[in-house]
């Protein structure tokens, strides 16, 4: 696990070194806002006569990456929203399955100390999802595909907001550490009551409950350089670790978002993401798209 958090840490930190290169830029005081929507498009087909073995399937991953600052001379704030989503849907099988699917909500706002990077800061992160999730399963005696259903909007949702110290170059570079973070965790009681609860399978909320409070310490970066002309990439990494059970155990959200530049409209997009919450799963949740980008810019 520890090795796992280093090189985590180590893919940030070398993006951090490619940030510093990048000029400090100081956008002027009042509202900035830029926005970016893309189709990213994957596809295979084989006829009948093919003999090589496949499966014809077809999927599609829709993306949206929006931004409004504000800032008025020692005071910023900036936002951030972040949605995915992404379904396949292979030859013959009845249901379309998700292949991605997040909303996300970043909020942070800060007091800079005179002729310094540092800033007293108060941030809140917000993530939940937009659709229903399902478990899949085969019917044992008629072998029909079976559905059930695990999670929902809303449910999970998690919020966090805390004060803590912001260290900021420019709005392509921030790092944010805050020592006391409120974290709070919401399910569908549906998910948690009779029958319907697992233990150890509704993100750490007890029977019959649905939500969950923490509290701990938090950490998050962002950082925007470009690789190669042409070839901008995007890393976001948050930590948190809970003061109030097994402190020890590390949650980890890191996305890579690889951007190479083709025209004005289409670009090729590598997105990776891992996950580490053994309130979810005592695992990693690894994440991978990749295909042509069809963008509009707003």
């Amino acid at each position: 696990m520890k090795i796992l958090i280093f090189a985590f840490s180590f893919l940030f930190l070398n993006s951090v070194l490619f940030a510093q290169n990048e000029e400090a830029e100081i956008p002027p005081n009042g509202w900035s806002k830029e926005g970016k929507i893309q189709l990213l498009f994957n596809q295979s087909a084989f006829n009948k006569e093919w003999t090589g073995g496949g499966t014809s399937s077809i999927s599609g991953n829709l993306t949206l990456n929006y931004d409004f600052n504000y800032r008025m001379n020692d005071f910023t704030w900036d936002n951030k929203i972040l949605g995915n989503f992404g379904m396949t849907k292979v030859k013959d099988d009845e249901f379309g399955r998700k292949t991605s699917d997040r909303f996300e909500f970043n909020s942070i706002a800060g007091k800079q100390l005179e002729n310094s990077n540092w800033y007293y800061s108060y941030f809140l992160n917000f993530r939940t999802q937009f659709a229903k999730g399902y478990e899949f399963s085969e019917n044992a005696e008629t072998g029909e595909n079976i559905r059930t259903e695990t999670t929902h909007f809303l449910s999970p949702a998690y919020l966090q907001t805390g004060p803590g110290m912001m260290w900021k170059k420019n709005e392509n570079f921030i790092i944010n550490i805050a020592p006391i973070t409120a974290r709070f965790i919401f399910v569908d009681d549906v998910f948690t009551s009779g029958s319907n609860y697992v233990d150890g399978q509704h993100f750490g909320v007890d029977r019959e409950k649905s939500g969950r409070f923490e509290l701990g310490a938090s950490l998050s970066g962002f950082a925007k350089f470009d690789l190669l002309e042409n070839v901008t990439m995007e890393n976001n990494i948050n930590l948190y670790s809970n003061y109030l059970d097994k402190p020890g155990n590390i949650d980890i959200d890191y996305l890579a978002n690889i951007e190479m530049g083709i025209n004005k409209y289409l670009s090729a997009n590598l997105i990776f993401q891992a996950i580490y919450d053994d309130n979810a799963v005592g695992a990693f949740q690894i994440r991978e798209v990749f295909g042509l980008g069809i963008n509009y810019d707003f």
